[in-house]
């Protein structure tokens, strides 16, 4: 891999330990292991944080809503006029 950018962090001496054993024990660098335990956390919390969660009878609503035949409202009528004039 080649790092294009760089992300200074300053740690307590206890935190650096604590980093430098956990790399040890997976037979990586301490960089290494701090950048991928960031990556997995990171990633874990972007996947729960962006699904939207509803509840069952929302749900139903949702999918009666989408099995309807779509209708044409006002403003996309006129907005496919005005494509169709130019």
């Amino acid at each position: 891999m080649t790092a294009t950018t760089r992300f200074d962090l300053k740690l307590q001496n206890d935190e650096k330990e604590l980093f430098s054993q956990a790399a040890a024990l997976m037979g990586t660098a301490t960089a290494g292991f701090v950048r991928a335990a960031a990556k997995e956390k990171a990633r874990a919390l972007l996947k729960q944080e962006t699904r939207a969660v509803i509840s069952a009878q929302d749900f139903a609503k949702f999918s009666t809503a989408l099995d309807k035949a779509f209708a044409t409202n006002e403003a996309l009528k006129g907005a496919r006029q005005s494509v169709h004039r130019a």
